[in-house]
């Protein structure tokens, strides 16, 4: 999950890291409000998930209050790579020395983390690496041992940043590791980190981005969910504890096993193509190997309530759940969506495989379920949720 800039330096300031003074505001009489708040020079930025804001003109300095409204009246409203802006951040406006880059991440390929510093931060840190990449520190950072304000002042150090910023630098970095272990976080950004007229080192910046799979012992993260740009369905989904993903086809998928869906998924789009409209997967929806009634039920229900799905694709390999079990769910989800008032008007494709299937393809036969289709082959079974899609389009 990545958090907003104000978000980020919500958190900064937690930990004791210097960030300049900023209140968010939705509307330009806000940020008039805030402005006068703040007193003085300000900056307004926009806040959307995406760099690029100040080249795209996302980022404006204000004179005044008056400015202020001005400048957010510009920028509300604004489209950045497809982030619409809804909100700004009204910042005091810093003086600048000199601006530096730095973050923590995770180093995959190295399976390790990875601290990147150089001396060369602000809006061309990209050019930076790339036309001249000994300007840029990559230092491995080892999981056991951390980093400490030594080791901080060490990888300062080797970024190039002047002596007269190094310890207020070490000592910002250090908190930021703190930040970037106990939250959970895969990114940690500061860009740029500024040296400060008055000597002090600030993140004028941030961004941060936090593992969603360490909600579990992260329960204050909820918080910082942008409910508003969330897909609805898929915002259902994940109250039903649904491993699922909003696509932008007509053609419901579920699947048990990331591997087999992502499959699906690809044999489905391959196999629309024949067909008038060429009918796509509408989305992705792994549920996992339990498939009991209620998740099945569950399932169906978020896919049904799409509108744009017409057929509805249900592909099971059974392995350690088998293909009977995930058959009398099936049969156990119509008779809970019933029971709920929800009746299946869409036509389900059905495909099982694997442990037990000729008496799970029996189960479903008995029960003579109304527009559930039994097919053999997952090419098959494709083409025909693709064909049904097509009609019902």
């Amino acid at each position: 999950m990545d958090l907003f800039e104000h978000q980020a330096k919500e958190l900064f300031a937690e930990y004791g890291i210097p960030v300049p003074r900023g209140i968010v505001a939705h509307t330009p009489e806000e940020a008039r409000a805030a402005a006068e708040q703040l007193t003085g020079r300000v900056v307004v930025k926009a806040q959307v998930k995406t760099g690029g804001r100040g080249k795209a003109g996302g980022v404006k300095v204000a004179d005044d209050a008056a400015d202020a409204h001005a400048k957010a009246t510009q920028i509300l409203g604004m489209d950045i790579k497809g982030h619409t802006v809804h909100k700004v951040l009204i910042e005091e406006a810093s003086q600048i020395a000199e601006e530096y880059y730095f973050s923590f991440l995770l180093d995959r390929a190295n399976r390790t983390f990875l601290a990147i510093c150089s001396a060369s931060g602000g809006m061309d840190i990209e050019e930076v690496a790339h036309t001249a990449p000994e300007k840029v520190a990559k230092v491995p950072v080892s999981p056991l041992t951390g980093v400490d304000r030594a080791t901080a002042r060490e990888i300062a150090v080797a970024g190039g940043l002047p002596q007269q910023a190094l310890d207020g630098a070490a000592e910002l970095i250090e908190k930021l590791w703190a930040v970037f272990v106990d939250e959970d976080a895969s990114l940690v950004e500061v860009n740029p980190m500024i040296l400060s007229a008055d000597g002090q080192v600030k993140a004028l910046d941030g961004k941060v981005t936090l593992d969603e799979n360490a909600n579990f012992r992260q329960a204050e993260h909820a918080a910082y969910v942008d409910k508003a740009a969330e897909d609805p369905l898929e915002a259902r989904a994940k109250e039903k504890h649904l491993n699922y993903v909003k696509l932008d086809g007509n053609v419901g998928i579920i699947g048990n096993g990331a591997g087999l869906v992502m499959s699906t998924l690809d044999v489905v789009a391959y196999a629309g193509e024949e067909f008038p409209g060429q009918p796509k997967p509408a989305n992705f929806l792994d549920i996992g190997g339990g498939a009991s009634a209620e998740v099945m039920a569950n399932g169906l229900e978020i896919i049904l309530s799409d509108p744009s799905v017409k057929s509805v694709f249900v592909n099971v390999f059974g392995g350690i759940t088998a293909c009977d079990a995930v058959a009398n769910g099936i049969v156990s989800a119509f008779q809970l969506l019933q029971s709920r008032g929800e009746e299946v008007t869409h036509p389900l494709v059905v495909r099982l495989d694997g442990n037990n299937a000729a008496l799970g393809r029996q189960i479903l036969a008995d029960a003579a379920l109304p527009r559930v289709e039994l097919v053999d082959t997952m090419d098959e079974a494709a083409k025909r949720a693709a064909e049904l899609a097509a009609v019902g389009a």
